[in-house]
C-alpha cells in the first residue's frame, strides 16, 4: 500500500457537487492499493500514519501525532499512485490492485482508521472526486508498507 499523507488545516472531498467527507485540522490521505497488498499491511499503515509525529508541539517542533491533537483523517482512494511512468508517455497501472481487491482493502483501511477514535471522512471508491484542502506547512509524506 502506498499513501500520500498531507498535513492539513482543513480538507473536504466532493462527488457530483455534494460533500462526502470533510475534516478540520488533520491528515489528508490519498491511498493506493497494489496487487500484492494484504489486510496486515492495511493495519500496519493505519498505525504508522496515525502515529506519525508531524504536528508541532508548544516549542514549534514536529513532535505530535494526529492522535495527539485529536485531528481528523480524510481518506480518498487513489489507484494512480501505482502509475508507472518510466516508459512512454502513458502511465501503466499494472501494479495497481484490481477494483474488487482495492475496494476491500480501502474499506478495511477506513474501518481500521475509524477504530482509532479519530474523526474520519472519505471519498467514494471509483467516483470522480474533487478534493479541496488547505495544506499546512506544507507537510507532505509518502508512506509505503514494507
Amino acid at each position: 500500500m502506498r499513501a500520500v499523507v498531507q498535513r492539513v488545516r482543513e480538507a473536504r472531498v466532493e462527488v457530483d457537487g455534494a460533500v462526502t467527507g470533510a475534516i478540520g485540522q488533520g491528515l489528508m490521505i490519498l491511498l493506493g492499493v497494489s496487487k500484492e497488498d494484504t489486510e496486515a499491511q492495511a493495519e500496519w499503515l493505519v498505525s504508522k500514519i496515525v502515529g506519525l509525529r508531524i504536528f508541532e508541539d508548544a516549542d514549534g517542533k514536529m513532535n505530535r501525532s494526529v492522535a495527539d491533537i485529536q485531528g481528523g483523517l480524510l481518506i480518498v482512494s487513489q489507484f494512480t499512485l501505482y502509475g508507472d511512468t518510466r516508459k512512454g508517455k502513458r502511465p501503466s497501472f499494472d501494479q495497481a490492485a484490481p477494483a474488487e481487491k482495492a475496494r476491500a482493502l480501502y474499506e478495511r483501511f477506513v474501518e481500521l482508521a475509524r477504530g482509532t477514535g479519530l474523526a474520519v471522512g472519505t471519498g467514494i471508491f471509483q467516483a470522480d472526486m474533487q478534493v479541496h484542502l488547505v495544506n499546512d506547512g506544507p507537510v507532505t509524506l509518502i508512506v509505503e508498507t514494507p
